[in-house]
């Protein structure tokens, strides 16, 4: 009996247990007792390069306009072609500008086609070594490098434009006047190729052998200036390679001459206009540079190439142009390019050039190469060579400024003033290549205990 009273008693209470139960599940709805699955976020499909590219407007800026190509070209367009052609190339290696700058300094009695023959071996590119005859358009070069670095920049990308810019603003300097013939240049004014709508304005020097390098205010030369937004880059003449002008002297014509200079041995191209291109002379190149890759030019029939491997780590200004020019270099590995390491398996950028105990300004020029990049000198028992790299330059502090030229700016200071953002970056990448055992392996750096070896 006992067990049925349980039986009935648990029935009772079920049953009266049913009406509550059926009022709660009335109240939460008839879908609340199934239980879903969580909802998983839709995926974002995975973005192309170029959409990646397109959202990165750092790396990706706006071309240049043609208002602001004018007024970076704006300095130098009045220049001889020969010279002006060698202006561009050089604004497109803006490290080596400085090296080039401090070793004028340094040798203020060489001039002309004997400066050009005193820096044949140094490492710099054919185009720098070139302007060593022509200080008065180097200083201001080192002395605004931001103003270079944009140059560069612009020349690199739009070529064509910038040309195209030069020669606009000949044809108001033209119109204004104070464009002409005389006993420094010839103005020579060239009917328009086939296909064009505007004459071609040259300018030569008058005698071939002689050199004269204007110096003028382009707000002045130009008939005045449309562009507010973009004011003309400018500098005074430097009163040493322009006797009579004096800070703050206005310029009456607008045009200071200077002194000629015997650099014919320094031209070695030229403005092809029609084509928006330079015109390289192979064989006075190699008469300046005795490194001159003949077969980089002939291979591009006559025309000039951009050349990688004396950028020294500079950052690109967009993307497009550091893909077509920063994989050129053989055997270059990107990554370590940009952080500092130059082309050959890690070792630093410039390394060659790394000469001169008052040579600091950047980490491309801290030492000889053969004192510290050289593996051999660094596994022969080379403690003494290492130890005079340690002292090199850091006891003449007082040359680390002297480059740095009262018209600086300073968004290119962490190249040229020296060069502490560049070496940064190279402790920054040879912190990260020692922490990934990079070049660890096959002896390259570190085989036979070279590396090792002096401590």
């Amino acid at each position: 009996m006992t067990h049925w009273n349980e039986r009935w008693a648990k029935a009772v209470f079920l049953w009266l247990m049913l009406p509550v139960l059926n009022q709660a599940c009335a109240d939460r709805g008839p879908e609340s007792s199934v239980q879903r699955p969580a909802q998983i976020p839709a995926q974002t499909p995975p973005q192309s390069p170029a959409q990646v590219a397109a959202q990165s407007p750092a790396q990706n800026p706006a071309p240049f306009g043609p208002e602001e190509i004018e007024a970076l070209v704006a300095p130098i367009a009045l220049y001889p072609d020969s010279v002006l052609s060698q202006v561009l190339m050089a604004s497109t290696y803006p490290l080596e500008i400085v090296h080039a700058a401090r070793w004028v300094r340094a040798n203020p009695n060489v001039k002309g086609d004997a400066a050009v023959k005193a820096v044949q071996n140094q490492p710099w590119d054919t185009s720098v070594k070139s302007l060593v005859a022509f200080p008065q358009i180097l200083e201001p070069m080192n002395d605004k490098l931001d103003w270079t670095q944009k140059l560069g920049d612009a020349f690199l990308a739009q070529q064509k434009e910038v040309f195209a810019a030069v020669q606009r603003l000949r044809a108001r300097a033209q119109e204004s006047g104070n464009l002409q013939s005389n006993e420094q240049q010839k103005v020579i004014v060239d009917p328009a190729p086939a296909g064009g709508q505007t004459t071609i304005v040259r300018i030569e020097p008058a005698n071939p052998e002689v050199i004269y390098v204007p110096a003028y205010n382009p707000t002045v030369v130009y008939g005045g200036w449309s562009y507010p937004a973009y004011p003309p880059t400018y500098w005074p003449p430097y009163p040493a390679y322009y006797p009579g002008y004096y800070p703050g002297a206005a310029l009456a014509t607008g045009f200071a001459w200077g002194i000629g200079l015997a650099a014919a041995g320094a031209i070695f191209s030229n403005c092809n206009w029609g084509g928006g291109d330079v015109n390289i002379n192979v064989d006075k190149a190699a008469n300046i540079n005795r490194n001159f890759d003949r077969s980089k030019v002939q291979g591009q029939g006559g025309r000039w190439q951009h050349d990688a491997s004396h950028r020294q780590g500079v950052a690109y200004r967009d993307n497009a142009t550091r893909d077509k020019f920063a994989g050129q270099t053989p055997g270059a590995d990107r990554r370590s390019q940009y952080r500092g390491r130059g082309t050959d398996t890690g070792t630093r950028v410039g390394a060659t050039d790394r000469a001169g105990a008052s040579n600091r300004a950047t980490a491309a020029d801290r030492g000889n190469a053969g004192n510290r990049a050289s593996v051999n000198d660094r596994s022969a028992g080379g403690a003494s060579n290492r130890g005079a790299t340690g002292d090199l330059n850091r006891a003449s502090g007082g040359n680390r400024g002297s480059y740095s030229g009262g018209g600086r700016d300073g968004a290119f200071s962490g190249v040229g003033g020296g060069g502490a953002a560049s070496q940064r970056d190279f402790d920054r990448g040879r912190s990260s290549m020692q922490g990934s055992g990079y070049n660890r392996g096959g002896g390259g750096m570190r085989g036979g205990g070279g590396s090792r070896g002096r401590r």
